[in-house]
């Protein structure tokens, strides 16, 4: 039997920026050498996988996903979803996502938390009685059904990152792309998150997920992808990961243990 391919496959994927010296006084003195953010990335994932990005701040994880979301070109290599090309076809990427970037809280203040997710449903061409099925299980899904009819500027910012998963997840993309998304939440609303993305795994959604959390990455993950200086320097399941690690005597070994250990080596 032939394998499927992979949901996401990236070959040789960079990214880099311009950086400009700063003169004696501050000032900027000309051009530099390039900062490279990702660095020949090669990665597959599998249909109905969840993969964790690890890495120190700067590791290349975000940039990796605003690639794959079409909002970043790549500066050399691909990057396919689901056979489609981020550069050549971004318009098909796009239908087959979900994303839910740093910092990404893009829901209305003025409207409710129902009239958001129907106003981004409208957007995805949901017909109105699937649009509010879908919005009805979703409110319900991250906690937010009793406050569905509240203005989502009365919201705190942990319920506006779980109205912004909703949002993500509404027109049922096969691939989401997660970056730190119980970031600031409190434990209940953390909860919550990780339990639809547990739900979204089991449902054969691809999901890529970049977080600082190792615990989190390990509870949720089928695989971990290291990421240091823009390039993977191990990728596995997380008890392999451990596996492959001599802890203190005494103590199991933690993904924390395999992260710090890996990472030490390059610098």
């Amino acid at each position: 039997m032939t394998a499927s391919p992979p949901a996401v496959s990236l070959r040789g994927l960079t990214k880099r920026f311009p950086a400009r010296q700063r003169g004696p006084r501050g000032g900027h003195a000309g051009a530099a050498a390039e900062v490279v953010a990702v660095d020949h990335l090669t990665l597959d994932v599998a249909r109905g996988e969840r993969l964790g990005l690890l890495g120190p701040n700067g590791a290349g994880k975000t940039t990796t996903l605003l690639m794959l979301s079409t909002l970043l070109a790549p500066s050399e290599g691909t990057a396919l979803v689901e056979g489609f090309d981020v550069r050549r076809d971004p318009q098909a990427v796009r239908r087959r996502i979900g994303a839910l970037l740093a910092g990404d809280r893009a829901v209305y203040r003025r409207l409710t938390g129902r009239e958001n997710l129907l106003y981004f449903a409208d957007l995805y061409g949901l017909l109105r009685a699937e649009a509010e099925a879908r919005a009805a299980a979703l409110l319900d899904l991250v906690g937010l059904s009793e406050r569905a009819d509240d203005l989502v500027g009365r919201y705190s910012s942990g319920m506006r990152m779980r109205l912004a998963l909703a949002r993500t997840v509404l027109h049922a993309p096969s691939v989401l792309l997660l970056d730190e998304p119980t970031l600031g939440l409190d434990p209940h609303g953390a909860r919550l998150v990780r339990d639809l993305i547990i739900s979204l795994g089991h449902e054969g959604k691809t999901v890529l997920l970049a977080t600082h959390d190792m615990a989190e990455a390990e509870r949720l993950c089928d695989r971990v992808a290291i990421i240091d200086r823009g390039r993977v320097i191990a990728v596995d399941a997380p008890g392999r990961l451990k596996a492959s690690v001599d802890g203190a005597e005494g103590r199991p070994v933690t993904l924390e243990d395999v992260f710090f250990a890996l990472t030490r080596r390059r610098t």
